[in-house]
């Protein structure tokens, strides 16, 4: 059924791989009212492969089970509720599939509007692109234009200019990720994205603009992040990175903990799960904005204080709670900020297989210089120079110390640690300088960090717009 025509319609995807043996075939579903989204489905049917098997099914029917995200009639969104999909039919030919008008969008709304405390849009305000525009604005996802890569795919540099649209390298610019054909994660990290990102509006969550799913082909389109990323910032090499001073520092760590803090308490509470440097992306201002929602999951229920789930994050963030039960609190994201916190003190990586013995891991190395005032100067990023309140640093590594308790329920809520970092901002203390700077230990020495692959215990090194992070726990 095109499209343009009123009424239910389904656009579905096949993909087969083999997997141990068997023949493993998905199905990708989105079902439709008009043009307006009602749900996602993925399904998969697992046959044992035969003789009989291979080269066949064209024209066939298979009837299954998949999960989806659905809502009601009235107000249809991939997100309102979870349900479970009954029986998705669709046949195994590999006659081109129906695609959506291009450029339409799922709702009127512009986007644009600002809202200082955030805003939950009712329905995904994305823009559909097809993929010759995106081709077009990347100059056909050229090498140069890679600003990244991770478990996802790649991440493009490119130009949007509604004006003329065949003109590359000017227009407004946007970043571009890619989905890699061969990530088994791929498509449930693009719905979630999709499902969070395309509905959340925040000055501190990264503005997904759109995406593109057409034949095999999966992209999403994000605001351009002039600045990239925090951690490219802190650990970054080569004379482009410019280290932060102190004011920028906390400017960043207050606006990601907004931008945590909203999810947090939004009517649709969100657990965001894979909190760290490398996902806080950072504008022409450095405001910080959160990205990459491929691993966000909906909070407990009223009657409950947590969701058991699968273990997905990355070592060295992952909340300890999680990592030993899979059981996901709100405040395992509250720890993973309180390492981002430590981070933005030291300038160093929370997890480095090149630094001594008993220096690996640093939140286990650092806690015991955290809560004295003296010993935490010997921790504190040597770029800072000294220019920095050792009050405010004092006040922020006690704060991490909370946000790194043990047991979630001890951790402050990211609501007040937005209030703490406030109130630590406007202290006014003259930054004290070191008495010899030549005294910093020599641990400090930075080297090229090796870049992980992913795996079903250490797997994934997602990147917000292109900068490689320590490898995620699954």
């Amino acid at each position: 059924m095109s499209p343009q025509k009123k009424g239910w319609w389904i656009k579905a995807e096949k993909k087969v791989e083999f997997f141990e043996h068997q023949l493993v075939k998905r199905y990708i579903c989105f079902s439709f009212y008009g043009l307006e989204i009602l749900c996602f489905a993925i399904a998969d049917l697992c046959v044992w492969l035969c003789s009989n098997e291979v080269g066949k099914g064209k024209g066939k029917r298979f009837f299954k089970m998949g999960i989806c995200w659905g809502s009601s009639a009235d107000n249809p969104t991939p997100t309102t509720t979870g349900c479970l999909s009954s029986v998705i039919s669709q046949t195994t030919s590999n006659t081109a599939s129906t695609s959506i008008s291009r450029g339409s969008r799922f709702s009127a709304s512009s986007g644009d509007e600002v809202f200082p405390n955030g805003q939950i849009l009712p329905a995904p305000d994305l823009r559909i692109f097809s993929f010759a525009e995106l081709k077009s604005a990347t100059k056909n996802f050229r090498p140069e234009m890679v600003l990244g890569e991770g478990g996802f795919g790649k991440v493009f540099k490119g130009w949007l200019d509604e004006k003329s649209p065949g003109k590359s390298g000017s227009g407004t610019l946007i970043a571009v990720k890619k989905l890699n054909s061969e990530s088994l994660q791929g498509f449930e990290e693009w719905q979630s994205e999709v499902n969070f990102l395309g509905r959340f509006s925040h000055p501190n969550l990264v503005r997904l603009l759109g995406y593109c799913w057409e034949d095999q082909e999966l992209l999403l389109v994000y605001e351009f992040m002039q600045k990239g990323s925090l951690e490219n910032h802190l650990f970054g090499r080569g004379s482009t990175v410019q280290s932060l001073e102190w004011s920028i520092r906390l400017k960043i760590a207050i606006g990601a903990a907004k931008g945590l803090s909203f999810l947090h308490t939004s009517d649709k509470q969100v657990i965001y799960r894979d909190f760290k440097a490398s996902n806080i992306l950072l504008d022409g201002s450095y405001t910080a904005k959160i990205s990459d929602f491929g691993l966000a999951k909906l909070g407990p229920s009223a009657s409950k204080s947590h969701v058991t789930t699968r273990v997905m994050g990355t070592y060295g963030y992952a909340a300890p709670e999680y990592v030993a039960t899979g059981h996901l609190y709100v405040k395992s994201d509250v720890y993973g900020f309180g390492v981002v916190l430590v981070e933005i003190l030291t300038g160093l990586r929370a997890l480095d297989q090149n630094r001594p013995s008993g220096q690996h891991t640093l939140v286990d190395w650092v806690k015991p210089h955290l809560s004295e005032r003296r010993k935490l100067k010997n921790i504190m990023d040597h770029r800072l120079e000294g220019k920095y309140p050792s009050k405010a640093a004092f006040r922020i590594a006690q704060l991490a110390l909370k946000c790194l308790e043990p047991e979630p329920r001890n951790r402050p809520s990211m609501k007040e640690v937005v209030e703490t970092l406030e109130q630590i901002e406007s202290i006014n203390e003259k930054p004290t300088e070191p008495k010899n700077r030549s005294t910093h230990h020599t641990t400090r020495r930075r080297r090229q960090q090796p870049f992980h692959q992913r795996s079903p215990l250490a797997p994934k090194h997602e990147v917000g717009h292109g900068y490689q992070t320590p490898p995620r726990v699954r």
